[in-house]
């Protein structure tokens, strides 16, 4: 269990997918996505293990749901700078997190 002030720290904010592209050096197979968290928070890139149901055009412009206070993280060549969240099945197939309707992107989730 964690506690209501752990969960407070984590930021979790809507941003929307500026650019997406194969991640040819990652390990795993993954895509480099560049997001929009709107003024406050800036452009965040992140590397995206979201290959098996999605493809880099259908991504552009969707919005998605990302911690963007984690340190960045070193992925091959590249330099992560937020985790997106999604729901991980079967074979970790992951289902991306995307708001019900269109919000400002860097809208805080809690």
């Amino acid at each position: 269990m964690i506690s209501w002030s752990d969960f407070e720290k984590v930021d979790i904010r809507v941003g929307t997918i500026l650019k997406a592209e194969v991640f040819k050096e990652a390990r795993n197979p993954s895509y480099k996505v560049v997001i929009d968290f709107g003024k406050e928070i800036g452009v965040k890139k992140s590397s995206a293990q979201i290959t098996d149901i999605y493809q880099p055009e259908d991504l552009l412009g969707k919005q998605i749901i990302a911690v963007v206070n984690f340190p960045p993280k070193q992925i091959a060549n590249f330099m992560s700078e937020c985790l997106v969240l999604g729901a991980v099945g079967e074979n970790k197939v992951v289902n991306l997190l995307i708001p019900d309707q269109q919000v400002e992107n860097g809208q805080k989730i809690g």
